[in-house]
């Protein structure tokens, strides 16, 4: 009752319940938010402040910045989502809130897709190596059904493809980068596409946001060739995995491509099965599929793990 009452509490004013509207239609900072509803940051600030102690809202920290939007999890979620749906369509503040919102978005989308045009020379001549991404991505989606998956995690989400594929088969998605600027694109792909169950954030792959074991599948796609520790990044998406959870690695069998080591930052020229195969078992994983897409110079594989039990249910418990 004490949390349901402190909620009602901090959404019963005019302003709050504005910026809780906005917040349920993209990830924004307190600029965006200022320049929205046309009040002082530290009006804004305080505002926010009261949403998120109410769990109304996250706080979710980029670097420097910090981006809010409607709590996806707990009872602040639920009451937040009724709330919203409460708020007349045809409010006339609400709609001049998301007019302002839109443009913000098309500022965002523009950012981006000019980082995009400034990279895409390289990442074609790459992608011209290897199979044809529209394969890749059927045979990840053969590999990973989505029927039972409720959470998601995409490792290096990059431009947030990714995201982009399963958002509409999964409950939730989260991609994590460490790059601000990959952050950006995605966040503006995801907005373009209206995926608001799909979330970006900060993070280092060696580190992963999640606390414990609660995602259903996780997603290696093209990055573990950039990890200096390959087998740390394995067993740290293990971790977060339930038991019975499945990571797919997408990534390039061994190849003599020098160009990609030198000049994009490759840190491994590929994969052998044995490698996946061993850092799997030492993070509790078991590989139950492998797949091969040949291109012109480079082999696409994907390798499907699991994850085993803990020993101690296996056997019952017993220690």
């Amino acid at each position: 009752m004490a949390a349901l009452l402190e909620g009602l509490r901090a959404a019963a004013e005019p302003t709050r319940l504005r910026l809780l509207s906005l917040c349920a239609h993209a990830e924004l900072t307190v600029s965006d938010l200022t320049q929205i509803v046309g009040q002082s940051q530290p009006r804004v600030s305080r505002h926010l402040k009261l949403l998120c102690e109410a769990g109304l809202i996250a706080r979710l920290r980029e670097g420097t910045w910090a981006y809010y939007r409607v709590a996806q999890t707990g009872e602040g979620a639920l009451l937040a989502r009724t709330l919203i749906g409460l708020i007349p369509a045809d409010d006339s503040a609400l709609a001049l809130d998301l007019q302002r919102l839109e443009a913000i978005k098309r500022s965002r989308a523009e950012a981006a897709e000019e980082y995009f045009r400034r990279n895409a020379a390289d990442w074609d001549k790459i992608r011209a190596l290897h199979a044809d991404p529209l394969e890749v991505e059927q045979k990840l989606l053969e590999l990973l059904p989505t029927d039972g998956i409720e959470d998601l995690l995409d490792i290096g989400t990059g431009t947030g493809r990714m995201l982009a594929l399963f958002g509409p088969r999964v409950a939730r998605a989260l991609g994590i980068d460490a790059s601000r600027e990959m952050l950006a694109l995605a966040r503006a792909h995801l907005e373009a596409a209206d995926l608001r169950n799909c979330q970006v954030r900060q993070a280092d792959m060696y580190q992963l946001p999640q606390a414990g074991a609660g995602m259903d599948a996780a997603i290696l796609h093209l990055v573990l060739h950039y990890a200096e520790r390959p087998a740390a990044v394995i067993a740290e998406a293990a971790r977060v995995l339930r038991p019975g959870g499945r990571l797919v690695v997408v990534d390039f069998a061994p190849h003599d491509q020098a160009a990609l080591l030198q000049r994009q930052a490759h840190r491994w020229p590929g994969f052998q099965d044995k490698e996946i195969a061993s850092w799997c078992a030492e993070a509790g994983l078991r590989i139950d599929a492998v797949e091969r897409l040949p291109g012109k110079s480079l082999t696409v594989c994907l390798w499907r793990a699991v994850k085993q039990p803990a020993l101690a249910a296996v056997e019952g418990g017993r220690p």
